[in-house]
């Protein structure tokens, strides 16, 4: 079995992306490659390999550390915090 932290451990039910936009980058007419859905408030950022890093600029602001893959077929989470990945 899958060691996992305490913060992915904690998640009861995945949250999902409302829309599959970078709520950020749609603000300033940014563009993303790949988009996270924060497992604490659900807001849909881009990732690391996107120009703005909005969902770890998130993490940092906020300190919500688990997020999960927002793109179609993807089935994963991540914690910043803990620096942990786990399919699911």
């Amino acid at each position: 079995m899958e060691q996992v932290c305490k913060h992915i451990e904690d998640i009861q039910e995945i949250k999902v992306a409302d829309q599959l936009v970078c709520e950020e980058c749609r603000k300033v007419d940014g563009w993303w490659v790949h988009l996270r859905t924060c497992q604490t408030c659900g807001a849909t950022l881009c990732c690391d390999s996107s120009p703005a890093k909005h969902m770890t600029k998130h993490f940092h602001h906020t300190g919500h550390p688990v997020a999960s893959s927002a793109e179609p077929g993807e089935r994963w989470l991540w914690c910043y915090k803990d620096e942990a990945f786990v399919e699911y």
